[in-house]
C-alpha cells in the first residue's frame, strides 16, 4: 500500500472525526445516526493513521506529495 493521502487530507479527516466524537459524547447526536457516524469516524481515524484510502484507490486520486 502506497500511501495516497496528504497532509491536508489527512488533517482535515482528524478532524471530522473529532468533532463527530464531541457531538456523540455531548449527546447532540443520538441513535442510528449515531452509530453510522461513529463508524465513520472510525474510517476517518484508520484511513489518516495509515496514509491509505482504499476508496482512492480504483479512481486515481492522490493527494500525496510526488516524491521527486
Amino acid at each position: 500500500m502506497k500511501p495516497n493521502m496528504g497532509n491536508l487530507d489527512r488533517l482535515l479527516r482528524t478532524l471530522a472525526a473529532v468533532i463527530i466524537g464531541i457531538l456523540y459524547m455531548a449527546n447532540v447526536i443520538t441513535g442510528t445516526t449515531a452509530i453510522v457516524l461513529m463508524g465513520v469516524a472510525l474510517v476517518f481515524l484508520f484511513t489518516s493513521l495509515i496514509s491509505f484510502c482504499p476508496l482512492y484507490y480504483p479512481f486515481g486520486i492522490n493527494t500525496a506529495k510526488k516524491i521527486k
